[in-house]
């Protein structure tokens, strides 16, 4: 799910679009709180798509981890309820030099955190720092994913292809006023402020995770304990996590009495892994779980006619096909990626896979974000040019290993495995030889992918926050595993528009950005679409967000 938004002023109205698309669910919405579906408790059952992989978001990446942390552990910064403008979270008022490389951040007073610990600029501080300073496994990119991402490399990189620092310090300059510095302005900066992966613990809880290690063998890691079982973490949102079930697949939150905010509607929370869209469908028929996320398109129309509330989010995700040219050579050769960009019929696709409103793409960046372009090159279903490209490469009888993912559900993925075989035999057609590679979402399939452990792999990004480079620089600033390639053009043209505080000029940027990716074609944009989710017909449901970053506080049971 990658993001990093801030990732500069944004012109495009997605606020103003979630306020509409939450009209239909928001009139019946009220304070009332009512009884869930588990054993008469006071409590609302969610169903996911797939586990979380841990309880610590700082280790994560994905979506249906940040869904679950999302209600224990709050950033600096936050979304607005249902839209993509950045407002205060931890911090109430922030503020940043000329330059943006010293950020300030007047922090809210009387903030606690689960395990009773104050809210302080020390506090925030010792979390920089504790990220800063990770060692071993931690710098793996599979693990500190946004950290590298929106911080860049750590005190002291034992990894060569680790990038370099970009964080410079963190001081307490009074108990409630923390002050980041970083070495260079970044297009990533405030929006990183706001991920769940920058979320702030408590420092009693980091003190408890410096004593464990990550460890990794091959491409699976080894996550630490304590981010496997409630009891250490300790963050300082609406819920707080109180048991993690792997057997049963549930992960259980309960309401944070002690918490700055408005309290939460209900008092217990569980996260329900089940990982078929049917399954989950059939749950929410039978009132087993209150809500779930992914619905299939084909579903929609059949629960509203039923009763059940199915509001849809925005466009604001990219779905792709990447190559991982270190794991394959031909692969390296343009060619051959163009072969199998031309062999892909991504119209097919969005027909019969993805819901109404879905769009096949042309880059790397939905055009509802600034910076899209028309002038890319594009790779339009042509088998015929796809062969003779694969012969002009002598690559006639190409071999490739396919990885996609198994239980789980994306918003820019509905069914992976469909997707998977619609892609096989597009390539079959060809005479492209395809290995299927299915691998569990959490943790093999992230790991794998992002270890570039996977020749050719399905993934796709719902933007953490409103800008261009939260995408195109996401993947194309530098060096990454994942996609196994070095090319200066591209880098270069990533780091211009990174660097330009101007907005207007940065815009500009983005696009010749987009046109350089494309070019150069690391890998196959497929679509974007709306993805939809599901709640019960006596549920009150939270504002939708376009950037999926649903708030379960706000849900309340109706009389």
């Amino acid at each position: 799910m990658r993001i990093f938004k801030s990732r500069a002023t944004r012109a495009i109205t997605v606020a103003a679009a979630a306020a509409l698309i939450v009209t239909g669910c928001s009139s019946e919405r009220d304070t009332t709180e009512g009884k869930g579906k588990d054993g008469g408790n006071d409590t609302f059952v969610f169903g996911g798509a797939g586990d979380p992989g841990s309880l610590d978001p700082a280790l994560a990446s994905d979506g249906e981890t940040f869904r679950v942390t999302r209600q224990a552990f709050e950033a600096l910064l936050e979304h607005e309820p249902g839209g993509s403008k950045l407002v205060g979270g931890l911090a109430e008022k922030w503020d940043s030099n000329d330059e943006g490389t010293v950020w300030t951040f007047n922090l809210r007073k009387g903030v606690k955190f689960h395990d009773g610990e104050k809210l302080t600029a020390e506090a925030v501080c010792a979390n920089y720092d504790h990220w800063f300073n990770w060692t071993g496994t931690y710098q793996s990119a599979a693990v500190s994913y946004y950290w590298q991402t929106i911080m860049g490399g750590f005190a002291k990189n034992e990894d060569k292809d680790a990038p370099k620092a970009n964080y410079k310090s963190c001081t307490a300059k009074d108990e409630s006023t923390a002050v980041i510095e970083v070495k260079k302005p970044s297009a990533n900066l405030p929006g990183g402020f706001s991920l769940q992966a920058l979320a702030i613990h408590s420092p009693k809880a980091l003190k408890e995770y410096e004593k464990e290690e990550a460890s990794a063998k091959g491409d699976a890691i080894t996550y630490p304990k304590y981010s496997q079982q409630a009891g250490t973490v300790a963050g300082t949102g609406p819920y707080k996590i109180t048991k993690w079930n792997k057997g049963n697949k549930e992960v259980s939150l309960e309401r944070f009495d002690d918490y700055w905010g408005k309290k939460a509607g209900v008092k217990n929370l569980v996260f329900r892994t089940i990982d078929t869209e049917e399954g989950r469908r059939s749950a929410l028929q039978a009132g087993d779980i209150d809500g779930y996320d992914l619905v299939s398109p084909a579903d929609v129309k059949t629960l509203e006619k039923a009763g059940f509330q199915v509001p849809t989010r925005d466009v604001f995700n990219i779905f792709y096909l990447g190559f991982t040219q270190e794991k394959n050579k031909a692969l390296q050769n343009k060619d051959v990626r163009a072969a199998i960009a031309h062999a892909i019929d991504k119209d097919n696709l969005v027909k019969t896979q993805l819901p109404e409103g879905g769009v096949a793409a042309t880059q790397f960046i939905p055009d509802t974000v600034e910076g899209y372009s028309d002038k890319v090159e594009k790779y339009a279903y042509d088998p015929a040019k796809s062969k003779s490209l694969l012969k002009k490469a002598g690559e006639e009888k190409l071999k490739v290993e396919f990885c996609y993912p198994t239980e789980v559900s994306r918003p820019y993925m509905p069914s992976p495995g469909d997707l998977f075989e619609l892609m096989k035999a597009d390539l079959e057609k060809v005479g492209v030889t395809v290995t299927p590679k299915p691998m569990k979402w959490a943790p093999d399939y992230i790991d794998a992918t992002e270890a570039g452990g996977c020749e050719l792999h399905l993934l796709g990004w719902t933007g953490d926050f409103n800008d261009a480079y939260n995408f195109i620089g996401t993947w194309f600033a530098e060096y990454d595993k994942q996609w196994g390639f070095k090319d200066k053009k591209v880098f270069e043209a990533m780091e211009e528009a990174s660097a330009e505080v101007d907005h207007s000029k940065r815009v500009k940027l983005y696009e010749h950005a987009n046109e350089v990716v494309m070019d150069f074609l690391p890998g196959v944009p497929v679509s974007s679409s709306p993805p939809a989710i599901a709640f019960a017909k006596d549920v009150n449901p939270p504002l939708v967000s376009p950037l999926t970053q649903e708030n379960f506080s706000e849900v309340t049971f109706k009389k």
